[in-house]
């Protein structure tokens, strides 16, 4: 997740160019003050080029993104929609902030979506998928939009941890009706907090639109201060300068993607001939991140000894089960009153294949400034810690 270590002069100079032009931080309106700098329209427009898609509305965060999102998909109160039970929080709060019941699948050696478990969670009252593109790495999208249009069901895909992947050569968060973005400092594309729901369905992207600005339509034909509304919104709306560093920041992101898949490859390398390793799988590895190495040991037990071992050694990883507090459905608890599907059930077991893979997992984040030394040093201790497993 690179974007916090490529932040430069650039973005320095983006947002005082708002200031020095225009002082108007509000995307909307003064149009005579601002001296026509729109810079989150411009984001937008750029941020829709990139991925291929007819729009782009930029929201505050990933998290609002997947509300949007699906409220733009038309879910309401009492409605189904899966997502899989590894996934941040965020995706799980956005389902219940429009009412509706999160129904959690199993991960499979992806860590994304198992469609046969998609397969088996869909109800009558389903009413969106939520595939997560985990950890820079695509969801199986062609088996799962096979089963969301057999069912006439709408697909949101959660890039939030994959901008800049691709599945199949075309880009994630293009496959679905609609996709969601994260720009959070830890992203590969950091506006230091913010989001985007794109998607190339004009009623979808009026929605999203609407609804992030406090139910706005945006009415050409009017002032705005007379605009029309036809339902009820909310404010998710992005300011101009985080709009500016975006701008810089996409024109950032192929370079950095591709320093990242480097740096990755050539440690995956170095790790492939020790037999207690073995790595995650992948729906289309090509066109992955590089955001993180997955490695899964024999049994927890080996898994807390290796992080051990490489703390000792000053690498830097995240063990997975140690992340399952904010990332896995199991440990959800906090969230039941409004889990009604798993209410009065043991919430840890619901999902035990994916749990069983998730203790047995260690995540090596990869950096995209490491020169070479740097990557010799996390190799060589690496393979120092692996070999002992």
């Amino acid at each position: 997740m690179p974007g916090f270590e490529i932040i430069g002069d650039e973005e320095r100079q983006a947002v005082n160019e708002v200031f020095e032009r225009s002082a108007v931080l509000l995307r909307f309106g003064f149009d005579e003050a601002r001296r026509q700098v729109f810079k989150v329209k411009e984001f937008e427009t750029a941020f829709a080029t990139r991925l291929g898609v007819r729009r782009a509305q930029a929201v505050t965060s990933g998290t609002a993104a997947v509300k949007v999102g699906l409220k733009a998909l038309g879910v309401r109160p009492g409605d189904e929609v899966v997502t899989q039970c590894f996934t941040f929080v965020a995706t799980a709060e956005a389902i219940l902030e429009c009412g509706a019941v999160p129904v959690f699948t199993e991960v499979n050696r992806t860590l994304n979506m198992d469609p046969e478990d998609l397969a088996r969670k869909i109800t009558p009252k389903t009413k969106a998928i939520i595939p997560v593109h985990m950890l820079g790495a695509a969801a199986p999208m062609a088996e799962l939009l096979e089963i969301a249009d057999r069912h006439g069901i709408p697909v949101l895909e959660d890039a939030a941890q994959a901008c800049g992947g691709q599945y199949r050569g075309r880009p994630l968060g293009s496959w679905g009706r609609a996709g969601a973005f994260s720009f959070d400092f830890g992203k590969a594309l950091t506006t230091g907090e913010g989001g985007m729901v794109v998607t190339d369905r004009e009623p979808v992207y009026s929605s999203a639109r609407a609804y992030s600005d406090h139910g706005h339509e945006s009415n050409p034909a009017v002032p705005r201060g007379e605009d029309t509304r036809s339902a009820p919104g909310f404010n998710y709306r992005m300011m101009e300068l985080q709009g500016a560093i975006g701008l810089v920041q996409l024109a950032k992101l192929d370079g950095a993607v591709k320093r990242q898949r480097e740096n990755k490859a050539r440690i995956k390398q170095a790790l492939q001939g020790i037999t207690a390793v073995r790595f995650r799988e992948f729906a289309d590895e090509e066109g992955e991140t590089g955001d993180t190495l997955v490695l899964f040991l024999d049994d927890p037990k080996a898994a807390s000894r290796a992080a051990r071992d490489l703390l000792a050694e000053g690498v830097r990883f995240r063990i997975l089960p140690e992340a399952l507090t904010w990332h896995f459905a199991g440990t959800w608890e906090h969230m039941l009153p409004g889990l009604e599907r798993y209410r009065g059930k043991a919430i840890a077991r619901e999902w035990p294949l994916s749990e069983a893979l998730l203790r047995c997992a260690i995540a090596i984040p990869i950096f995209i400034k490491m020169d070479d030394a740097k990557l010799q040093w996390t190799i060589d201790r690496l393979v120092k810690v692996l070999r002992q497993c």
